[in-house]
């Protein structure tokens, strides 16, 4: 069994040849990292006679989540040979996961709902577009008021869960991408987070995009992974990162759920209202706004996946999907533009739905074991279908 890592990193970059971006980030041998272009059959074959070996692992937890791996290997290579999948099948393929359809009537009880809760005159979506105009933090302020959100979070998690000695990331501001933030894992326990200022940078939407990005979210289980899981158990199957997997699954859910991991939503608000609103310059009762909305707002989590489902599965036309987006997740323009864009994307179409599923796997792990469980997702592979049973 000691190659399979090194056959499973190598298949990695021949898929990551034929679609760009496959690849999320790596840190292992460079020797393994050849991106050639073979024959899409071939990689197929490859795929199945690598799948069929795994089953030989010894260790029970590697052998299962080398296994969802490969098989979403196996399902790119698949579509690579051109091989056209239904939507809904692509998504279980990739990321071990069902698809969900939204409930328009629980859509329309939460705006509903939403319409009572904004305050101001004019439309639902022109009240919503006005309360984030006021939380909106300059793109100058932006890296200013994020340090103090990152050291409180680091301090949080380097008690609770403990740090690998040597992490760290950098921060850089971009444009022109279909996504509000990205971690980008660079090995050696470092990664960049970006933040895309396209769109306003909302100051109640801060320290959640922090923690799902760096700490304890996206940077803090990659680092943790790669010192215990590569450099401490030599499974340098780790050392990669793949967009399209069911471990994106897993990852998605500690992120989503990574502020609430290490803070109550009481010092949440206690924190927003009180030092980071004087920090910023913004009223802390518009925060107080914000945050009530966005516990109604979470009834409209599925919004972003039925697009897809109508986009992908229905064939809707885009400026009917823009229309939904636009009525559904109170988006303006350019936000649903964006969220067209993000969905279209061949790297993220069936992605959208590790957002809700995964946030929802991870949390019910986290009503029953708490602490404990996150830190374990942290450390130790896990997959989609673990964290159903």
């Amino acid at each position: 069994m000691s190659d399979i890592a090194e056959r499973y990193v190598r298949l990695a970059h021949a898929i990551d040849a034929h679609s760009e971006g496959f690849i999320d980030g790596y840190g292992g041998p460079q020797a393994w990292a050849a991106r050639e272009q073979r024959d899409p059959q071939a990689l197929r074959e490859e795929a199945q006679v690598l799948l069929n070996d795994v089953a030989g692992v010894p260790e029970p937890e590697r052998r299962a989540w080398l296994d969802v791996q490969v098989r979403a290997m196996h399902t790119m290579t698949r579509l690579l040979s051109g091989e056209t999948l239904p939507y809904a099948e692509e998504v279980r393929g990739l990321y071990d996961i069902e698809p969900r359809r939204a409930d328009l009537r629980a859509l329309d009880a939460a705006l509903a709902e939403l319409d009572a809760a904004l305050p101001g005159t004019g439309t639902l979506p022109e009240r919503e577009e006005a309360l984030r105009a006021r939380l909106a933090v300059p793109r100058e302020d932006i890296l200013r008021v994020a340090q103090p959100i990152l050291s409180e979070l680091r301090g949080r998690v380097a008690g609770r869960f403990g740090l690998p000695d040597g992490e760290d990331f950098s921060i850089e501001l971009v444009t022109d991408k279909p996504w509000s933030g990205y971690n980008w894992p660079l090995g050696n326990l470092r990664s960049r987070i970006d933040i895309n200022t396209d769109l306003p940078v909302l100051l109640p939407a801060l320290p959640d995009l922090m923690a799902h990005e760096g700490y304890p979210g996206h940077h803090t289980e990659h680092a943790t992974k790669e010192a215990g899981l590569v450099r401490g158990r030599g499974w340098q199957e780790h050392s990669i990162q793949l967009i399209n997997a069911p471990e994106c699954v897993v990852s998605e859910g500690i992120a989503v759920n990574a502020l609430r991991a290490v803070m109550t939503r009481a010092e949440l608000e206690t924190w927003l209202t009180g030092d980071l609103a004087q920090l910023a310059g913004i009223d802390p009762d518009d925060i107080r706004t914000f945050l009530a909305a966005s516990r109604i707002k979470k009834a409209l989590s599925g919004v972003s996946g039925e697009a897809a489902m109508r986009l992908h599965a229905d064939h809707a036309p885009e400026a009917e999907v823009l229309d939904f987006l636009r009525t559904y997740a109170l988006a303006s323009e350019a936000r649903a533009a964006q969220s067209l864009r993000f969905i279209q994307n061949p790297n993220f179409r069936a992605y959208i739905f590790t957002y809700a599923v995964g946030g929802d796997l991870v949390e019910a792990e986290l009503e029953r074991g708490g602490a404990d469980a996150y830190a374990r997702l942290l450390r130790e592979p896990v997959t989609p279908g673990q964290l159903r049973a």
